[in-house]
This record gives C-alpha cells, structure tokens and sequence, in this order.
C-alpha cells in the first residue's frame, strides 16, 4: 500500500511544538492541496489540540514520500528550521500506520481513554480531505475501516461509559436531580473558562432563563450576551440565589462568598425549593455546610474530579477488549485490501487458466473424434477443471494471506514455494 504517517501527540511533544505545527482551517486545505501536488500521493491531516498526523499514501507509485520529505514539506509550510523540527516528530509506516490510526480512532491513544471526540475529529479529518480531492482508494479504505473500528470500540465494550470531564460531569448530577429543565432558573456566579464550558453544556437542557453575576458589571454584561442570559449586579447576588434552581459558581474569590448562614436567608422565601449548587471554583465559593443531601445538593471540583477518576479507572477494564477489537480489525483490514488489490490479478490468472484448459479440452476431444459419450466427456471436462483448481489454489491463497502486510523480498525458490505451497 505504501502508508506513510509522520507527526506528533501529546505524550511526546509539548503544547508549544503542537501549537506551532497545527492545522486550523485556514491553513488545511492549502496543505492538502500541497501535499497532493507535490508528492502525487493521496493525503489526510488531522490536528486536533492533542496532535498533529499527516497520513500521506500511494496505491500505484513504488513509494510515498519519505520521513525526510515530509519533514521538509512541514518545515516550509510552518516556517520551521529542519533541525528543529526533526526531533519532535516521528514516523509509522504502513501496518504500524494503520494500527496507530485505529488506537487513535478508538480512544486508546487519548488523553482520557474512551473519550469519544477523537472518533468525530477523524471523520471530519478525512471529510475535509475528501472535500480537498486529497483521498484516493488507499487513504479512502483506511479511514473507512477506521469508522468502523471507532464503531465497534464504542458498541462492543465499555471504555466509552460514563463522562469523564468536570464539566459533563456536573450536567449528569443536574439531570438526576430534575427531570425537566423548562422551568428552571440557572444562575452563574463568575465566568471563568471551566465554568463557560459547563454553562455550554447546561444550557443544552434548554433551561427557562439564565442569571448571571459578577463583581465587575461589564463582564456579566458579557457572559450574559454570549449564553441568553440576564446579568445581575453583584449588590443582588442574594435575590438571585434565591430563585435559582441550579448555581454554577466559578469565581476567583481567595474567601467564600456565600456562607452558610447567607444561603439560607436568601432561601427563607422558598425553602422548600430543591436547589444544586456546582461549586468549581478554586478555593470555593460555598460554605461546604450548605449541603443537606436533601433539598440542596453541593458539589465541589474534589467531588467531581473524584467520580472522574472512578469513571476512568471503570474505562480502562476495557482496554483490554478494545485492543483486541484493534488487533482483528486491522487483520481484517489487511485481508480486504489484498483482496481489492488482488482481485483484478486473480481474475486474469483464472482467466488465462480457464482458456487455456478450454483450448486443450478442444483439441483432445477432436482428436477423440466422438469416441466419448457425453457423460465421459462430462468426466474429463471436471477432472481438468478440478486439476486447474488445485493448481491455482496455492497463488491465489498466498495472495490473501494474512502475512505481512506487504511485500517484502523473496528469492525465486522462494517465492515458488510459497505461491504453490510446496512443502507446506
């Protein structure tokens, strides 16, 4: 096949390199398009915030560009002195290409096993690629099969079970507490990074409204406008906690701001009002004495980082079996493509074969000159038909068998041997 992948991930290459080497969409198309002209060969990039691969493959020419090429051309595309560059990337050729992309597809090779973007960030890799004219029969086979692995993973084992961020994390406790969302009332304290992610995922429940405070106006002013919402001013902080339903806080705040004695005179007007309070912030914004496991569940980062771990420490019993997914996948794999790649060569030699077992059955029974009746004929025709089968058993079996995944170099002995299975 002649599969080459060159790049970095995050196990190896820090952010600052993996920065530098991305591929925003911007820049991919001119990159595929390069990549195509100048190497005639079929191409997909993925760069995702955890890596950058260039998968680069031939079907027809003796060889895709090498390790060295491929540096040079991200060297040129990225304004990178080679030797800089060299260091913080590495290479996969092909059956090693193929596993990798599988284990990448199927999450083993994640940051947090199991999580289920890179499987989406893949599709629309060689989508893009698609789109590009970049894909060819190699590269459309792969990513394909890909597919279908990620499938497999995600079906057949638990290692996608359970939410392993902060953030979906949280939205999975809201969801047991409350069995609808159209009523309730979502108040936001702060607006740091983790908590607009969060309120990304909260506002997914189609909530009835959105509160919003925080102790400088023009920034609730902000968050508000970004999410639906309505900003509250710091000085009525108390009025809104005692409407809300759900309390994201995510201040920066060195002391508590809501203690305990100040959450339940918010909430005397309605204290039988089941409340959850998210509490992210670092150091925290509650009074931990606030929750009573009963009308006011509180939950702190520590809570959920703590069920996080749980989830992953459950994903990875399944490693085992999603491996072992990889691993038949990536021979079946193999098996497909020879057969695709093999068949035009099987049809010919079966052909050649059949004419010429046509033409000696001819000159045979002419020089027999009817002396057979039709069931002798009959006979002699299916002892040369068997006769060719057997004899063709042997090249047409070595062409799909589940070997290397190409070639390799063999002297002629050998390759008779092989092909008619003598001594085997």
């Amino acid at each position: 096949m002649n599969l080459l992948m060159v790049g970095c991930a995050f196990q190896q290459t820090p952010i600052h390199w993996r920065e530098r080497l991305a591929f925003d969409d911007a820049l991919v198309n001119p990159a595929l398009s390069e990549l195509s002209a100048r190497y005639a060969a079929e191409a997909v990039i993925l760069s995702t915030c955890n890596r950058v691969e260039l998968y680069v493959a031939s079907a027809s020419l003796p060889a895709p560009p090498d390790f060295d090429l491929l540096v040079e051309f991200l060297s040129e595309f990225h304004r990178i002195p080679v030797s800089d560059l060299r260091p913080v990337l590495s290479s996969r050729a092909d059956d090693e290409a193929v596993r990798h992309l599988f284990r990448v597809v199927a999450s083993l090779d994640s940051l947090v096993v199991g999580e289920s973007q890179i499987a989406n960030q893949v599709k629309r890799a060689y989508e893009t690629a698609q789109r590009a004219g970049s894909v060819g029969p190699a590269l459309h086979a792969i990513f394909q099969h890909a597919a279908r692995v990620a499938g497999r993973v995600r079906t057949e084992t638990g290692i996608c079970r359970g939410h392993a961020s902060v953030s979906s994390l949280a939205v999975d406790y809201v969801r047991q507490v409350f069995d609808h969302f159209g009523d309730k009332t979502i108040l936001v304290i702060g607006a740091g990074k983790m908590g607009e992610l969060t309120l990304r995922h909260l506002r997914a429940l189609r909530p009835w409204r959105v509160l919003v405070a925080n102790r400088s106006a023009e920034k609730a002013r902000a968050v508000a406008a970004g999410c639906g919402g309505v900003a509250v001013s710091w000085d009525k902080l108390d009025e809104a906690l005692a409407v809300a339903d759900i309390i994201l806080s995510t201040t920066g705040s060195a002391q508590p701001i809501v203690s305990r004695e100040r959450y339940q005179q918010a909430r005397a007007r309605s204290p039988d009002r089941r409340a959850v309070i998210l509490d992210i912030a670092v150091p925290r914004d509650f009074d931990p004495a606030i929750h009573d496991g009963d009308l006011v569940c509180l939950f702190n980062i520590d809570d959920l980082e703590r069920i996080r771990a749980q989830t992953l420490k459950a994903r990875r019993k399944h490693v085992q079996a999603a491996e072992a997914i990889v691993d038949e996948e990536q021979s079946r794999f193999w098996r497909e493509w020879r057969r695709r790649r093999d068949g035009p060569l099987i049809a010919r030699l079966t052909a050649d074969f059949e004419a010429k077992r046509q033409a000696i059955l001819q000159q045979l029974f002419a020089k027999l000159n009817g002396r057979l009746s039709e069931q002798e004929r009959a006979l002699v025709e299916g002892a040369f038909r068997l006769l060719q089968n057997q004899i063709l058993h042997g090249p047409i079996s070595a062409l799909t068998d589940e070997g290397a995944p190409e070639g390799g170099t063999h002297t002629l002995r050998e390759a008779l041997r092989h092909l008619f299975r003598l001594g085997e």
